[in-house]
């Protein structure tokens, strides 16, 4: 993943930094990862302060390399996959999250009754609920 990484920095127009591509790295088979888990799976080795993998993360979501999702009562969480308009769904209990591809496919899959002068080009959608596993361990 390292090399892809470098790859993918370069073709960003960022330079392919060892923090930069440890953060990518990190969130490769994590998303919805929160910046507390990115630095506990990046950690000393990835020589990053707190604040150096904020402007790592601030940095990689303004190029367009992982995109963050803040539920409500969460903290922000980041992932790699972007630019499909794919939605999620929140656990309440458990605060699992997971990918829902959009029925439609194109942005935006909603439209507002009124725009209000704005030029609407994406619409974020979560639902909540229970996951399987919190229905199961819910009492009867």
């Amino acid at each position: 993943m390292d090399q892809l990484a470098g790859d993918l920095l370069k073709r960003k127009g960022l330079r392919s930094t060892a923090q930069r591509r440890a953060v990518l790295t990190a969130l490769q088979g994590h998303p919805h990862s929160t910046a507390a888990d990115l630095e506990a799976r990046v950690g000393a080795a990835g020589g990053l302060s707190r604040q150096g993998l904020y402007n790592v993360l601030d940095d990689l979501t303004k190029a367009g390399l992982v995109r963050c999702i803040e539920p409500a009562g969460s903290p922000t969480r980041y992932e790699l996959r972007v630019g499909d308009n794919h939605h999620h769904l929140v656990c309440r209990r458990c605060g699992r999250i997971e990918d829902v591809d959009c029925g439609v496919g194109a942005a935006p899959c909603l439209t507002p009754g009124s725009d209000k002068g704005f030029a609407v080009d994406e619409a974020e959608i979560t639902w909540w609920g229970l996951c399987a596993g919190c229905q199961e361990a819910a009492p009867a």
